[in-house]
This record gives C-alpha cells, structure tokens and sequence, in this order.
C-alpha cells in the first residue's frame, strides 16, 4: 500500500488514495499508521478520491479512529490532489463539513474556505479550571473552546487542555481548546486537541475559531494574522455577523514530506 506523508504546519497525517475503503477499516488504519514510534507517525489519516470534475473528496480520521473534519488536513489532502494532477488549482473539496472552495497559492499555500460560523458564545459560563478566565465556545466544523490567556510560552497546555476538553460547558462530545495570546497584530495560538488528546503544533480549525472568536470579541480584524505553535504564519478571512461569521478563508501551509509503501 503506497501512502504519502503530509504536514499542514507542523499537523502531520498519512494520505492514502484508491479502492473502496470502508469506514471500519480506515479506523483501523489510522489507529495503526498514525502510531507514532512503531509505525509512519500521525495526527491523522487522510483518504483522499477524485469526486468527479473539478472536486476531490477528502475523509479524515484521527489517529485514535474518530472521523472528524480537520482544517489543515484538508488543505494538505488539496496540495496532494493538485500535485497528482486530479485537479486544477481551483477546485471543490467535498469534506464532512460540506462542499468547500480550495485554491493553490503557492508551491507550498494552500487557501481553502471553511464552514460558516452560525452560533459564537463569548464569555461562556460555566466550572472552569484555577488560572482560566475568559472562554468563548464555538463551532468551525468541529467544536472549539477559545481560551484568551498571558504566558502562553510558559503554558501546560497538555494539563490545562486535558482538563478543559470534557467540561461539561462544551457538551458531551467536549471540545478542542484553544489558547490564544495577543502580541500586536497577530494571534498567537497553541491548541489541544481531541482525537489526538494532545497539544499539535498546528490545528485549522483551531486558528479559525480563534480567529471568529477574537474578531467578535472586539480584540482582532480581519484579516486575522495568526502564529502556529510550529511558527508557521496563517491569514483567515471573514465577514463578522451579528453572533457569527461567513465568507471565511483560511491560507497557510502545506507539504509533502516524503512518501512510501507499507503493508495493508
């Protein structure tokens, strides 16, 4: 089995491509490709078809199993279907959040649309841990916790975000958490994230609703310059709406690590 290694940042993930892979065996893979030491090494796994003119279909698993959308896999699954030359450099990806728009802007820049923002709660109530004070919750495909602190250099972000992420305040089915910090003009932001239950050095949808969130709260502008924990640059685009956003863009990087075969 051929597979590539892509990373969006920092957020690294296995693509795989071809057949007709059911979902119980794409948890199987990714619990077993994405472990890391013992085999290629992940946050997640990336399964990646043509969808017909124009479109790519792009399905992502968590390195636990879990299927989710994820943000910057998406945008590596975009720069892997142009480079194979399934697409163009404007094209459809067809994802679990939807239909989005993707565009190729560089060797490796990726702009890619993301869902609209209906619902943001700032300043969401609720038991939180010593030492956090603001959180806003939001959805941008998957749900996020958006935790405004100082320090973030000095941060447990491993700790804090494990006990953040099942706080009754998000739900049921928790929450990634975002930790975000202020320097200028540009967001600086260190995500946990569930699935991998463990900081990453780069989450999409994290520095989106990051991005939604501080630009409601009054403390950004689009567009929102943010710094990954990898020190990548990413720009998010976006209308504000009373209580959300639409017409969001996220640009940042992708790359082909290196690619190879292993067995099924």
């Amino acid at each position: 089995m051929k597979f590539w290694k892509m990373s969006g940042a920092g957020n690294d993930f296995v693509l795989l491509t071809g057949g007709r892979r059911k979902t119980a065996g794409l948890r199987r893979l990714a619990r077993r490709l994405c472990e890391r030491k013992l085999s290629v090494g992940a946050d997640g796994l990336l399964y990646v078809n043509g969808a017909g003119r124009g479109a790519v279909s792009v399905r992502y698993f968590n390195s636990d199993g879990s299927e989710a959308f994820c943000g910057n896999g998406s945008r590596c699954a975009a720069l892997w279907a142009a480079r194979s030359g399934l697409v163009s450099k404007r094209f459809t990806l067809r994802t679990l959040a939807g239909d989005l728009p993707a565009e190729i802007k560089g060797p490796e820049s990726v702009r890619m649309g993301m869902p609209d923002v209906r619902k943001v709660r700032l300043d969401l109530r609720g038991k939180f841990p010593r030492g956090v004070g603001r959180v806003h919750f939001l959805d941008t495909g998957v749900p996020h916790a958006v935790v405004p602190v100082k320090g973030l250099d000095r941060l447990d972000v491993r700790g804090l975000g494990r006990s953040l992420r099942f706080n009754g305040a998000f739900g049921p089915g928790g929450a990634n958490v975002d930790f975000v910090e202020r320097r200028g003009r540009v967001l600086r932001v260190r995500t946990y994230e569930r699935g991998v239950e463990d900081e990453t050095l780069a989450c999409g949808t994290g520095l989106t609703a990051v991005a939604v969130a501080m630009t409601l709260a009054g403390e950004a502008r689009p567009p929102v310059a943010l710094l990954a924990r990898s020190g990548e640059k990413f720009r998010v685009e976006l209308t504000a709406e009373k209580g959300g956003a639409s017409g969001i863009r996220i640009q940042g990087p992708a790359k082909l690590v290196f690619e190879g075969e292993t067995e099924c």
